[in-house]
């Protein structure tokens, strides 16, 4: 029970896990990166928060450990399915778990009729379409939604190119029926999401007019797609301040159309990335809510239909052509998520979504990894399950005011339709960011810029009728995987296997990452054993030497002049060794600037 003091403060024992200090944590991890020599020996302790925590593109620390003192500040979270609904928009759930959500794009309506069934009967709840511009055709909607008992299954349209279309053939579909939409059926209309999306002007008049259709069958009639911003390479912030000035502006256009503030709130619902970044996705979509309920909050709307419909869907810029099969781990931790952070529907996107158009295989692995995490990992059994972990509770604050912030912005230069430039130059600022992060490998890409397989072969996959336009983050390295050098680098590797390995193994994987394959001399004894394996090999006019620093020291000059002597050209060094050679190629150089030059010289 706890103690009062003699102040009137109460004591309150520490419970199981609190019950050692945060002098003792700094202490034992700094011992711990002395060790690793990631800390010098005469830092002070406390320098362990400066080098673990990390800083997103938008600046915002994300804590390495979560401590009260990050959270004494900052507002009460209430309580899931209450105002501010950070902790989430409904208390309970009538399914176990989020609603798994398949998406479907194939034009081949028999195909994407036959992939429906197969997903409702292994686990899906609902369906995401993608109509027209070269996707399922609106006319197709009939037979495909012809065995789907539709009061039960909801239906989300995804149709940037032809919105009206695609409403009055769902909504037709529906009457033919005879039934109410599913809780969760959307008709999707999104021209700001369109507009970002490049499919002309942004039309809000569509708006109200879906809005009729979707009210006469019990369905939402908007979508706030931010995905569309993610997409183009918006970070975080970003993504939350256009979710906002996107759903205030449809806000006042379904108002202004003649609907009651709660009625126009209650036909909103919102999408949103989920990264393979976890603690980011939970903070970001516990945010959304908090600040989709100010918004509403601040324009009239009662508490009763501020709460956000949330669909999350795994990002696709993070996910990568090459070995594609590591998708499978991204998405996995992006749908965790997803799942932790209170989405209410769930997408997880097939493995090989960038090649073309998913196969069984991949929709089968992309439903299960949520029915495993539901139903085996169990990791919706507890509402709001990051509640109260202060680190994340930080971020979220963090996420929150930040994109406030940014939201208000967008306000000042009169909404977003005038703001859409704004906001175009903000996002290319953190592409740009984004884009040096990664070619210093900084934030690396497995299979792609870290650990490539040169010579994997891609699965083959069905073209889209018309591919969304995405920001990979993987996709200038994977330009020059597109188009592979056509000479080797020479490993001119010094010593024995376990001296030359560790600076030949980096060596390799950075030279595979651009297309460029290498010839490794294997163990040698000195320039002699070096020249005559460089003989062997062609005499590659591009060479790369790989070897302990004793190495260097003892012979690496003599190697550099010998192998010029010998026909190379361009001579390159693993390690910051000083040795005579044209450069050096080591941890945090701009790899891709490095692969370009290397490139260069091996085509001249």
């Amino acid at each position: 029970m706890p103690l009062m003091a003699s102040d009137g403060s109460v004591d309150v024992p520490l419970s199981k896990g609190l019950e050692h200090t945060q002098d003792e944590w700094e202490s034992a991890t700094a011992a711990v990166l002395r060790k690793a020599r990631k800390l010098a020996d005469d830092a002070p302790d406390s320098d362990v928060w400066r080098k673990l925590a990390t800083t997103t593109l938008d600046g915002i620390t994300v804590a390495p450990l979560g401590t009260p003192s990050l959270t004494r500040e900052l507002p009460d979270g209430g309580l899931p399915g209450q105002a501010p609904f950070t902790r989430g928009s409904a208390a309970t759930s009538e399914l176990e778990g989020w609603d798994v959500r398949a998406w479907f794009a194939d034009p081949d309506a028999a195909r994407t009729a036959k992939d429906v069934v197969t997903d409702l009967e292994n686990g899906v709840n609902s369906l995401w379409l993608s109509v027209g511009g070269g996707a399922i055709p609106s006319d197709a909607l009939t037979a495909i939604l012809e065995p789907v008992f539709l009061d039960l299954a909801a239906v989300v349209l995804d149709a940037p190119a032809e919105p009206v279309e695609a409403a009055r053939a769902l909504a037709a579909v529906l009457a033919d029926k005879g039934v109410t939409a599913a809780p969760g059926t959307s008709f999707g209309a999104d021209p700001l999401g369109a507009t970002i999306r490049g499919h002309g002007v942004t039309d809000l008049g569509i708006v109200a007019e879906i809005a009729a259709l979707a009210q006469t069958h019990g369905a939402r009639a908007v979508t706030v797609d931010a995905t569309a911003v993610h997409d183009a390479g918006a970070s975080d912030v970003q993504e939350l301040a256009y979710s906002l000035a996107a759903g205030a502006t449809y806000l006042r256009a379904l108002v202004a159309a003649g609907l009651e503030v709660d009625a126009a709130a209650a036909l909103i619902d919102f999408r949103y990335a989920a990264t393979d970044e976890q603690f980011p996705t939970i903070a970001k979509l516990r945010a959304a809510r908090r600040l989709w309920n100010r918004v509403a909050e601040l324009s009239g709307v009662t508490s009763a239909a501020a709460g956000q419909l949330q669909h999350a869907v795994t990002s696709r810029p993070m996910m990568a052509k090459y070995d594609p099969y590591v998708n499978m781990l991204r998405t996995t931790v992006a749908a965790f998520a997803a799942g932790v952070g209170g989405a209410a529907s769930v997408t997880v996107l097939p493995f090989d979504e960038p090649l073309g158009l998913p196969e069984a295989f991949s929709r089968r692995i992309a439903r299960n990894t949520s029915s495993l995490l539901i139903s085996e990992s169990h990791v919706a059994a507890v509402a709001d399950p990051a509640g109260g972990a202060h680190a994340v509770e930080k971020l979220t604050d963090d996420l929150a005011r930040a994109a406030w912030a940014l939201f208000g912005e967008i306000e000042e230069r009169g909404g977003l339709v005038e703001a859409l430039d704004f906001l175009r130059e903000a996002i290319a600022g953190t592409v740009s960011a984004r884009a040096l992060d990664i070619a210093k490998r900084k934030r690396p890409i497995t299979g792609v810029s870290e650990f490539p397989n040169l010579h994997e072969e891609l699965p083959e996959r069905r073209p889209y009728g018309h591919p969304l336009e995405v920001h990979r983050y993987a996709g200038e390295y994977e330009a020059l995987r597109d188009a592979p050098a056509s000479k080797p680098v020479f490993l001119a590797s010094m010593g024995t296997v376990a001296a030359y390995t560790a600076r030949g193994t980096f060596a390799a994987n950075l030279l595979a990452a651009g297309g460029i394959d290498t010839v490794v001399a294997g163990p040698t004894e000195g320039v002699a054993d070096v020249l005559t394996a460089y003989d062997a090999a062609g005499n590659p006019t591009t060479v790369c030497l790989v070897g302990n620093d004793k190495a260097y020291e003892e012979w690496g000059a003599d190697l550099v002049t010998a192998l010029r002597e010998a026909g190379a050209t361009h001579v390159v060094v693993a390690g910051k060794a000083d040795i005579g050679a044209d450069t050096t190629a080591a941890a945090g150089l701009d790899a891709l600037a490095f692969l370009r030059e290397t490139r260069e010289r091996l085509s001249a």
